[in-house]
């Protein structure tokens, strides 16, 4: 990947509506009749600011800080920026609502989102009730995302807050040049599938500065099945973000159905999450050219039913069922990555689609056992083809149908008060042309076990 020309182009994306000529008018909402007392449903007032605001050629939509807005559904148009200073609640009742989303817009050009204000999801009205045996909130049949931002062009999100979501957060879809700055996502942590960021099918794309907390992935790239053809995912990087969540920290798919690309995480840190790094193919597309860089991650065991059991780093490329015709996996590279894990770091491809070219440079991990959920698994979901929960040892590296594969100066170490289910420093499986330049580690249990078992 040329990170220099991607990069470039990416910033004259955002950059070029920066330049466009600035619309002098704002347009206040409690001018076209909003109320902003909590209480009252002010989509209809809000949504005909936005549409006086493009019908005059852009300008600024202003949602004055001091005020709660109760909205369901508002579509954003060309040219707007959407300022939120102040509060939106969102409403309860599905009715309210037009679309599958709270801020929505469809092939807008040259729409930001900016401010200091905040979105207010209130996920817990979506919930049946709370699941005391799993740890999670249990939900309805319907509940809205957060944003739905359509093929657009030339988009800024940045400053704002949201939390609370009932379902996904920034889902952008067939978006190009896009920046996401300064944005923060307090989502609970015991709420399924409120992922914090989601560009999907997205290209040129810089997510910067972000603070995310959520039960679901923080930041996922993915290319889900759709009816139009949005194209690749693809000139993507993700930098200087601090994640917190119960499944993925930094994760690529599952849902791979298109091509993803020319992809760059760097100077990440990630408090806590069930898996550090992930990639999950488990569809007809392929995914190359990806970069971890400096990031540090602590990675746990949760309750049962979130996914991921603790994978330091996991890459997998596992059909999703006995009639998926798998893409490829390839060209990876792990880079001065540090942290503590419960569960290995994985390269674990499939008989019919071989994970290749993974490098690992500068990789420190330290694998301990602190919680109480059970061990000695791993996560192969979503997958019909093998067993979900797969009974399995904990090795530092575990690498299965993979071909190409470089530890150069990775160390392995283990902590006190080890189960028996911990293993090799290395084990690997039907792994063609394994490379290890500077390695350190021994066994967890080196009295039983070798630090490098290939077979």
């Amino acid at each position: 990947m040329n990170t220099k020309l991607f990069l470039t182009g990416a910033l004259l994306g955002a950059l070029s509506l920066l330049t466009l000529p600035v619309a002098a008018k704002t347009f206040n909402v409690l001018d076209f009749g909003a109320q902003g007392d909590g209480a009252t449903l002010d989509t209809a007032a809000i949504q005909h600011t936005i549409d006086a605001a493009a019908a005059a050629g852009g300008g600024k939509v202003l949602v004055p800080r001091g005020k709660t807005f109760l909205v369901a559904t508002l579509v954003l148009k060309d040219g707007i920026d959407f300022h939120l200073d102040g509060k939106l609640l969102i409403s309860t009742n599905q009715g309210d609502y037009v679309g599958d989303g709270v801020i929505m817009a469809s092939n807008a050009a040259n729409l930001t989102i900016s401010g200091s204000g905040s979105i207010a999801g209130r996920s817990l009205s979506f919930m049946t009730g709370y699941d005391a045996t799993n740890e999670w909130w249990l939900f309805q049949d319907w509940r809205p995302k957060m944003f739905v931002l359509t093929g657009c062009t030339n988009l800024i999100v940045r400053d704002v807050t949201f939390g609370d979501a009932p379902y996904w957060g920034l889902h952008m879809l067939g978006c190009d040049h896009v920046l996401v700055d300064n944005v923060t996502v307090n989502n609970r942590l015991d709420v399924p599938n409120d992922d914090g960021i989601d560009p999907d099918h997205c290209r040129h794309v810089e997510i910067r500065n972000c603070h995310i907390t959520g039960g679901d992935d923080a930041i996922v790239i993915k290319s889900t099945r759709q009816t139009n053809d949005f194209g690749d995912c693809a000139d993507i990087r993700v930098y200087d973000c601090v994640l917190r969540t119960q499944d993925a920290g930094l994760k690529i798919g599952t849902e791979t159905v298109g091509r993803i690309r020319d992809i760059v995480f760097e100077h990440c840190r990630i408090l806590s999450g069930s898996r550090g790094l992930c990639i999950q193919l488990r569809d007809e597309g392929s995914i190359s050219n990806v970069i971890f860089r400096d990031i540090k991650f602590t990675s746990r065991y949760f309750s049962n039913p979130w996914w991921g059991h603790g994978e330091a780093i996991s890459f997998t490329a596992i059909p999703r069922n006995a009639a998926t015709t798998l893409g490829t996996l390839q060209d990876v590279l792990v880079e001065n990555v540090s942290g503590e894990a419960e569960n290995s770091i994985r390269v674990n491809g499939s008989a019919t689609s071989r994970i290749a070219g993974v490098r690992f440079k500068n990789i420190a991990i330290k694998f301990v056992r602190p919680t109480k959920y059970p061990g000695g698994v791993y996560d192969n979901r979503p997958t019909k083809v093998l067993s979900p929960i797969e009974p399995h040892a904990t090795a530092g590296f575990n690498l299965r149908f993979a071909d190409d594969i470089t530890l150069d100066n990775c160390t392995v170490t283990w902590g006190k008060n080890l189960p028996d289910y911990f293993s090799n420093a290395v084990e690997a499986e039907d792994t063609h042309n394994l490379r290890l330049t500077g390695f350190q580690g021994t066994a967890a249990h080196p009295q039983r076990d070798e630090a490098i078992w290939i077979h």
